[in-house]
C-alpha cells in the first residue's frame, strides 16, 4: 500500500474498542476483545463493541491492492494493535496474504474486489430516468459465495494477532449458529486456518449446505426448536458454547464487534468503484437479517465521509420479509420514542442523545420473533436483528426507511435480476432489489435517483425455506 506506515511502532494502538450501549472502553493492556466486558445477563443494555479509529492513521492507497484486506488494512483494529506491539507493516501484510492463499486452496478463490455493474433494462423496468438508475454490487463470486466471509476474515486476522500477543487461547474452538452463508463462510475460513469449528444448525438446514460443511470438517450440532421456545435455539446453544470458552466466530455484532470491520471492506470497495464522485449515490437499499451486513456498510460510508472521501452519506434503507421483521418493528418504536418521521433525517446530536436512552432499554425495542420465521429469503430470517441499533442510527441520520416486503415481491426481484445481469443469486441475495421495487411502488424513490443494491448469496439448491443467519 503506497504510503503505508513501515517504521517503528507506537506503544498505544491508534484505534480502540468502545461499547456503543454503555460506553465502556476495552482496557488498553488487552485491546482485542469480542464483546463488551461490562455486559451482564439481564441488564437490558444493548452492548455492542465499536471500533473507534483515529482518521489520521488511515492511509489511502494510490495503487489499489487487489486484496481488500491488504488495501484497507490501516482501518482494522487488529492492524493497529499489532503495530503498537512492534509488528512492522509487512508482517501484517504477510499474515493477510498467507491466510488468503490458504483460503484459495480450500475454496478455489481468495479475496478480491467483486464487480459492480449497471443494467439499462433494470433501470427501464423500475422507471428510472436516463443517467439515473441502479448500481449492483455482485458478491456471489466472493469467497464461499457471499459477503459473509469478509466479516469472518476480519475476525480471523484479529484472532491471529490476539493469539500472537498472548491475548487469546490458540486451542479454543470457534463457534457459529447458522445453516447457510455464514456457516459456509466460517467453515472455509476456519478450515484454511486449521481451526476447529462448531456449527449449530436447525433441523431444516439445507442438505447441500450440511454436506459442504461436513466436507470442510465443521462439527455440526442440530438444535431443535421446542414448542413455546422464545428465540433461535441455535443462537442459544452458541451462547452456551461461548460461555464454555469458544470464540464467537460469528457475524452477529453483539457477540463479536470486530466482525463489522471485515464487512465494511465491501462498502469501502463500493465507494472506490463508483465513477468520479461516489457522493452522487443517493440511496443504498440493503437487506437485513442479524444486522451486521447493514451495520458494516453504514460504518464504511460514514467513515469515508469523515475522511473526506464523500461529501454526503446516501440514504440507507433496509429490507426485511413479512416472515420476520424485528428491525422494522424496533425502528417504528424508536421513531415514536424520538418523535421522528420516517424519511426525515435527524441531526446527529438528536440521534446520539435519543439512542443513548434507547440503548439502555433494549427489550422495549428488540426481542425475539414470536413464531418460527419462514420465507423464500431464508438468509434474513433471524429471530432478532442483533446489531439493530447501529442500523437504526444509520436510518435516522440519513432519512432511511425500514421496508417489509412480501413473498411475491421477493420472487419478482429474483426473476428480474437474473436475465440481464447474469447473476445467479438466491432470494436472500436479491432482497435488496425487492426493497427497491417496493420503495419505487410507494413513490419513495424518485426516477432521477442513483441507487445501489448488493447481491450476496449464490444460488445453491432448491431446498425448502428455513431460518438461517
Amino acid at each position: 500500500m503506497t504510503g503505508a506506515p513501515s517504521g517503528g511502532a507506537a506503544t498505544v494502538p491508534a484505534s480502540r474498542l468502545v461499547c456503543a450501549g454503555c460506553g465502556t472502553e476495552v482496557a488498553p493492556d488487552r485491546p482485542i476483545a469480542w464483546a463488551c466486558p461490562a455486559a451482564t445477563p439481564g441488564d437490558d443494555i444493548d452492548h455492542v463493541l465499536r471500533r473507534v479509529l483515529d482518521p489520521a492513521v488511515v492511509v489511502r492507497d494510490g495503487e489499489a491492492d487487489p486484496n481488500p484486506f491488504v488495501r484497507y488494512r490501516t482501518r482494522f483494529h487488529a492492524y493497529h494493535v499489532a503495530r503498537a506491539a512492534g509488528w512492522r507493516d509487512q508482517r501484517f501484510v504477510d499474515l493477510v496474504n498467507g491466510l488468503d492463499a490458504a483460503i484459495a486452496d480450500v475454496d478455489g478463490r481468495g479475496f478480491r474486489a467483486t464487480p459492480i455493474v449497471r443494467s439499462t433494462s433494470l433501470d427501464d423496468d423500475l422507471g428510472f430516468e436516463p443517467g439515473a438508475g441502479v448500481w449492483v454490487k455482485d458478491e456471489t463470486g466472493n469467497v464461499s459465495g457471499s459477503h459473509k466471509a469478509r466479516h469472518l476474515m476480519g475476525v480471523m486476522l484479529a484472532l491471529n494477532v490476539a493469539e500472537s500477543l498472548g491475548m487469546a487461547d490458540p486451542g479454543a474452538p470457534l463457534a457459529i449458529a447458522s445453516c447457510g452463508n455464514a456457516a459456509l463462510a466460517a467453515a472455509v475460513v476456519a478450515r484454511a486456518a486449521r481451526r476447529r469449528l462448531l456449527v449449530f444448525v436447525p433441523p431444516s438446514a439445507d442438505p447441500a449446505v450440511v454436506e459442504r460443511l461436513r466436507s470442510l470438517r465443521a462439527e455440526l450440532e442440530v438444535c431443535e426448536r421446542r414448542p413455546g421456545q422464545s428465540g433461535d435455539p441455535t443462537v442459544q446453544r452458541l451462547m452456551d458454547a461461548i460461555a464454555e470458552g469458544a470464540v464467537p466466530f460469528t457475524v452477529q455484532g453483539n457477540l463479536n464487534g470486530l466482525a463489522i470491520e471485515g464487512g465494511a471492506t465491501l462498502g469501502w470497495e463500493l465507494i472506490d468503484q463508483l465513477p468520479d464522485d461516489a457522493s452522487a449515490l443517493d440511496r443504498l437499499v440493503i437487506h437485513v437479517g442479524g444486522g451486521a451486513f447493514a451495520s458494516a456498510q453504514a460504518m464504511a460510508f460514514e467513515e469515508d465521509r469523515a475522511l473526506g472521501q464523500l461529501a454526503t452519506v446516501p440514504i440507507i434503507d433496509t429490507v426485511q420479509t413479512q416472515g420476520a421483521y424485528p428491525l422494522a418493528r424496533a425502528y417504528e418504536r424508536v421513531l415514536e420514542a424520538l418523535g421522528a418521521t420516517p424519511g426525515t433525517p435527524l441531526p446527529v446530536d438528536a440521534v446520539e442523545a435519543g439512542l443513548a436512552e434507547v440503548a439502555r432499554h433494549r427489550s422495549d425495542y428488540m426481542w425475539a420473533w414470536e413464531t418460527e420465521p419462514v420465507s423464500i429469503a431464508h438468509g434474513i430470517l433471524d429471530d432478532e436483528t442483533y446489531d439493530w441499533l447501529a442500523v437504526v442510527r444509520a436510518m435516522l441520520l440519513t432519512g432511511g426507511r425500514s421496508v417489509v416486503v412480501d413473498e411475491a415481491t421477493l420472487e419478482a426481484a429474483n426473476t428480474l435480476a437474473r436475465p440481464d445481469l447474469g447473476i445467479d443469486a438466491d432470494h436472500t441475495g436479491t432482497a435488496g432489489l425487492a426493497g427497491l421495487i417496493q420503495l419505487t411502488r410507494d413513490g419513495i424513490v424518485r426516477p432521477d435517483e442513483t441507487v445501489a443494491v448488493i447481491f450476496s448469496g449464490a444460488r445453491r439448491s432448491s431446498a425448502a425455506p428455513s431460518p438461517q443467519q
